[in-house]
């Protein structure tokens, strides 16, 4: 395991059975996470972050996916050999998950102190329950924390909501907080809220942060280092403030003009032209090279790129260390 590494994920390789074949959908990702850091990983949706996620858990949204190889190595211990019921000991306990979409994960029929105290509960916890909900409201910064307790999830705001299943996933106080997409679904000054709220958490519990978003903007914000994913793998990654000050791959490069125009074109507007490859179904070569500026025909569509260490980064690009690569959207159109 990496030095002082929390969470050491290595080759990790993901399948989806489809008839009588299986896809796979993430391939060979290696990232890790440690005790009190925030690690990012970002990119477009389709591009496997939340099947990385998953994968870590070990609770896929389907049957048909599986972990088909790699370590995923949580306190030294090896996640992927855990047989079912060992893992549900862990879950909870020593790493915890929040989702995109409360709504989807909250008993409309439940108050969300109950379902609070049901995490604990699962864990065999009988005692002081109300006591650790109340504290657990404090610590979410939620007002009143007795009344909230009490209401039902229609009852709540959405940020209100996102502060539950944040408050339910450390419960048991966990080391590991995967959060996936957690401030998509709310508005900007909610979000804002949210995110204030995981790095004050981070830094007060010592929690190791695993934050799963298509925003830069949001890692630049949270995270200490970032991991960018596309098409079931990871392309680039690094500490947050040399790669977005210099970014090595073109997708990388894509990413950041959306939000940060460091193409110098005041008042534009980009984006990456084309989309994910449908997972699993990826081109021959470089997945990124069907919308790749600097593409190089015989070489780009040709041969996989392997993911090649500089510095205290890496990315997976055949170019990256030519000077076409600096700057490779310069003379892409952008809209006004």
């Amino acid at each position: 395991m990496s030095d002082d590494a929390l969470l050491d994920v290595r080759g990790l390789c993901v399948d989806i059975a489809q008839r009588s074949m299986a896809l796979r959908v993430v391939k060979n990702v290696s990232l890790t996470v440690r005790r009190g850091e925030a690690v990012g990983l970002v990119g477009e949706s389709g591009s496997g972050k939340s099947m990385t996620a998953f994968a870590i858990m070990k609770l896929f949204p389907t049957v048909l996916a599986q972990v088909a190889g790699g370590r995923i190595l949580l306190e030294g211990r090896d996640l992927a050999q855990l047989p079912a019921a060992a893992m549900r000991s862990v879950r909870g306990a020593r790493m915890g998950m929040v989702f995109q979409d409360p709504a989807s994960f909250l008993d409309p029929l439940m108050p969300v102190g109950r379902q609070i105290a049901e995490s604990l509960r699962t864990h065999g916890r009988s005692v002081g329950l109300e006591a650790r909900v109340l504290e657990l409201l404090d610590l979410m910064e939620l007002p009143d924390a007795a009344q909230v307790a009490r209401k039902y999830p229609h009852e709540l705001s959405g940020g209100m909501r996102q502060r539950i299943l944040i408050a339910a996933a450390l419960a048991l106080r966990p080391a590991l907080l995967i959060a996936d997409e957690p401030t998509t679904a709310l508005d900007v000054t909610v979000q804002a809220g949210i995110l204030e709220l995981l790095t004050r958490l981070r830094k007060e519990l010592g929690l190791g942060l695993l934050l799963i978003t298509h925003d830069l903007a949001v890692v630049a914000e949270t995270c200490q280092r970032v991991n960018v994913m596309y098409a079931g793998q990871i392309v680039e990654a690094g500490e947050v403030a040399p790669l977005f000050a210099a970014p090595r791959h073109p997708y990388t490069q894509g990413l950041l003009a959306s939000i940060l125009s460091p193409l110098s074109r005041a008042h534009s507007l980009f984006s990456i032209p084309g989309g994910v490859p449908v997972a699993g179904h990826w081109p021959p070569g470089c997945r990124f090279h069907p919308r790749c500026p600097i593409a190089r025909p015989g070489l780009c569509d040709t041969t996989e790129p392997r993911l090649e260490s500089h510095g205290a980064g890496a990315d997976r690009c055949h170019l990256s260390d030519e000077p076409v690569a600096a700057r490779a959207w310069q003379h892409v159109p952008i809209a006004s």
